[in-house]
């Protein structure tokens, strides 16, 4: 009798567009026993799964946890020992803050192998889908991906490190300290440098606003815009490029 082998795949769901996902992790998701899957993946790409495959939902909705890490890294190892390949399925990259390594670490720790299928970055995606480039000639020559809050719910210490730079700045579960964050960048004198924000990035629900590091609270406010969101500060939001959906030319000629 073959020895069952216990696995752990994690992998990239990608920023939201269900076509946004690699071969590679198609296949992982399609060779899995067991599914573990975040609250900000597509549900479309479930159905890449085994019809036989479990599928466990584990994210977080509106502030409500459906397992702590804990129960979720111990939920991958029951999972992985009793039926062999569990793929963690994670928005974006998981090794950009997706815990991703944690969950490895972890599982690793009690003989279940271990491997990764990087995902495409909502830090880098959602901006280009709105057309604005994080780097370019003239403008910014480097970018910062920071987390907007800290796992003891703070504004991160590097936000005004970051402000500091003329690099641009693009961080990620920003939004319940956007006011804090802004006041970083205007204590560096950097009132009228542009940012956007991208709520939805890459799907169909998408919505942005695009203001400045004074007025873009208020435009907030206005376009009612909310989590999952990207915000993005820096001359390259001036230097936004008018783009044909990709999704309508693709229809177009198939």
């Amino acid at each position: 009798m073959e020895r069952l082998r216990s696995r752990l795949t994690v992998v990239g769901a990608g920023p939201g567009d269900p076509e946004l996902i690699t071969l590679k992790a198609v296949k992982a998701i399609g060779s899995a026993q067991v599914i573990l899957y975040d609250a900000l993946i597509n549900s479309a790409l479930l159905e890449y799964a085994a019809p036989e495959a479990e599928l466990i939902f584990v994210g977080k909705r509106k502030g409500c946890y459906a397992y702590q890490q804990e129960q979720i890294n111990e939920l991958i190892v029951a999972r992985a020992k009793i039926h062999g390949h569990v793929v963690r399925l994670k928005g974006g990259d998981p090794f950009v803050f997706g815990r991703g390594a944690e969950e490895l670490e972890y599982a690793q720790r009690f003989g279940v192998e271990g491997n990764v299928v990087p995902g495409i970055s909502s830090a880098i995606a959602v901006p280009a889908y709105q057309g604005i480039p994080l780097t370019k000639r003239g403008s910014s020559e480097s970018f910062w991906v920071i987390t907007g809050t800290t796992k003891d719910h703070q504004m991160s210490n590097d936000i005004p490190i970051a402000a500091k730079s003329t690099a641009t700045v693009v961080i990620l579960m920003g939004m319940s300290k956007l006011p804090q964050i802004m006041e970083a960048f205007q204590k560096e004198g950097k009132a009228e440098t542009p940012v956007a924000i991208i709520q939805n990035g890459t799907t169909k629900e998408e919505k942005i606003g695009i203001g400045t590091v004074a007025t873009i609270c208020e435009i907030v406010e206005q376009e009612k815009l909310s989590n999952p969101a990207i915000i993005i500060v820096g001359e390259v939001v001036n230097d936004r490029v008018h783009l044909t959906s990709i999704r309508q030319e693709i229809q177009q000629f198939s």
